[in-house]
């Protein structure tokens, strides 16, 4: 089958998603007001609030939510063949992560800006919040451990893009002081950091860099995990117009241009899809497809970690409440994308089916390169680059979405110290470098913790992140069908993506609890009880709460 048909029906699916439903959802559903004026106003401090331009908060928010996820969950999935993976990645993008972006987006404006799990309390009750942010905690630990040991282990396959992503951090930075000190208009950073940074990869393709084998005891991939969380640490701090936003601006321009590389590729070299629809002999030990495919694929499909991102860091930037659904269900729609180039890249970029088989000999045990050595190979095939320096590009763009994640996961754990300190009322909490040393201190334990002194183990993580991150997406979207509950709005259209992803995500979390079990990772297991006894608790707080806000509803007035 021709790779061409995939990309031709999931971009126009994707594309009449923003421009139909998208547009539907905000006239109809959430209602948005062009006079509401936003917490980035009301509550600017210029560090953590401040009004933005919708591109800059589009760049920041898509490359934050994107990350690795969107090329690591689809890489694995497709062990049970494209279809399933490509019609959970299309629908899903429209009806369900478009929907939940965008939602959470718009509720948390209409809460001053705080995470979901913090207006929860409002909106559900004060316990709810407690349970809802312990789930989130929990999340963000193993968003940032995962992404931490899929970044390092990249820069160690990929020396050559040393280079170039750190290089990105400088480019942001210059950026962000034209932009908000200069006065510069936006157009020619633009321009000029793109083309540093492409100048870069060239470099970096020619001068790799490799960490010493051991030092003070940890091969280059540990080493290269504490480098990371020494980084996140202080980007967390900084103000966002300095580095988190400029860097998440220009990585999304420099992931446009990496789709249209990618699609412009596949249009030119026309490359078959090698792998079965659905596979029929898939290795020992591979899981079921129901659940785990719809939990495996969570970013580019749907993913509560977006809802943290968008009532965490982006909803506190946003210029007005209209740019919402540009912002939120675009940012949703590009992911999707990326997912949708990812399928191509795994199942089209093999010489043939014995070769992909080979490839796919165990369950999990693909990702980022196996996205990098497939696409590369249609990139050479289309554009006539060298294959080394397409995998080059590819691997920087997969490292620096998955930096940018690290990024914001740091940033929101430290919101979320911050707000337990506020909320039960202990300053200690509340000092910003504090809470980011609490942060990160967790997120190197669980790293270390559960991958073992070479961290590499922590990628076992991922099945269990991906429960996590679709059981919050499932409570966010109840939690914003009770505001719409209590605004008199239709609210079937976030309650029946709700339901599903809550149903699936729950049996793949009983699933995983006696895989992890039977494995003798205890420390996941815990982890895993931990988080479903929580949820299951805020699950029916807020179906209560759903309940008795429909009554008072349906009670006649006066």
């Amino acid at each position: 089958m021709s790779a061409i048909v995939l990309a031709v029906i999931g971009l126009v699916a994707i594309s009449s998603g923003y421009f139909f439903y998208s547009k539907f959802i905000a006239e109809k559903i959430y209602q948005l007001d062009p006079d509401f004026e936003t917490p980035a106003h009301t509550m600017r401090d210029d560090v953590d609030y401040i009004p933005t331009h919708r591109i800059v908060l589009w760049g920041h928010h898509f490359t934050a939510v994107a990350g690795a996820a969107p090329i690591i969950g689809p890489a694995i999935a497709v062990i049970w063949g494209w279809l399933p993976a490509f019609i959970w990645v299309i629908g899903g993008t429209i009806f369900f992560a478009g929907v939940h972006d965008f939602g959470a987006i718009w509720a948390s404006v209409r809460n001053r800006g705080t995470s979901v799990g913090s207006f929860s309390g409002d909106v559900v009750s004060p316990r709810a919040r407690t349970l809802f942010m312990i789930v989130i905690f929990f999340l963000l630990l193993m968003v940032n451990a995962v992404f931490a040991v899929a970044i390092s282990d990249a820069l160690v396959a990929s020396p050559s893009a040393v280079i170039p992503v750190w290089s990105a951090i400088a480019v942001a930075i210059v950026i962000g002081v034209l932009i908000y000190k200069v006065g510069v208009p936006i157009l020619w950073p633009t321009i000029i950091g793109t083309i540093i940074l492409y100048v870069v990869i060239y470099v970096g393709d020619r001068v790799p860099v490799e960490l010493p084998e051991v030092f003070l005891g940890l091969g280059a991939a540990p080493q290269w995990i504490v480098i990371l969380f020494a980084y996140a640490l202080v980007a967390s701090l900084l103000p966002v117009w300095l580095l988190l936003q400029p860097r998440d601006y220009i990585n999304g321009i420099q992931l446009i241009i990496g789709l249209g590389l990618l699609f412009g590729a596949v249009f030119i070299a026309n490359p078959t899809i090698v792998a079965p629809a659905f596979n029929t002999n898939v290795p020992d030990g591979t899981p079921p497809l129901i659940p785990l495919l719809f939990v495996t694929i969570a970013c580019g499909a749907i993913s509560g970690f977006h809802g943290l991102v968008a009532s965490g860091t982006t909803a506190k930037q946003l210029n007005k409440e209209t740019d919402a659904r540009f912002v939120g269900y675009l940012g949703s729609s590009g992911e999707g994308l990326l997912a949708l180039v990812t399928i191509i890249a795994v199942t089209a970029g093999f010489a043939s089916l014995a070769e992909w088989e080979a490839t796919y000999a165990a369950f999990g045990t693909t990702g980022i390169a196996t996205f990098v050595a497939g696409g590369s190979t249609i990139i050479a095939a289309g554009t006539g680059l060298p294959v080394e320096f397409a995998a080059t590009l590819l691997a920087v763009m997969a490292v620096l979405f998955a930096g940018t994640t690290m990024d914001a996961g740091v940033r929101l754990q430290r919101y979320i110290i911050q707000e337990w300190g506020t909320i039960y009322k202990i300053p200690t909490l509340q000092n910003g470098y504090i809470a980011t040393f609490l942060a990160v201190g967790a997120c190197l334990a669980l790293a270390f913790g559960a991958g073992g002194a070479d961290g590499q183990g922590g990628m076992s993580i991922w099945p269990l992140f991906g429960t996590t991150n679709q059981l919050l997406a499932g409570l966010t979207l109840l939690v914003i069908s009770i505001m719409l509950v209590k605004l008199r709005r239709r609210y079937i259209f976030t309650l029946v993506p709700m339901v599903f992803v809550t149903i699936m995500a729950f049996l793949a979390a009983l699933y995983q609890l006696w895989d992890l079990f039977t494995s003798q990772q205890y420390v996941l297991v815990g982890l895993d009880i931990l988080i479903v006894i929580a949820a299951i608790f805020v699950l029916l707080e807020a179906t209560s709460a759903f309940f008795r806000e429909k009554r008072a509803a349906a009670a006649p007035s006066g």
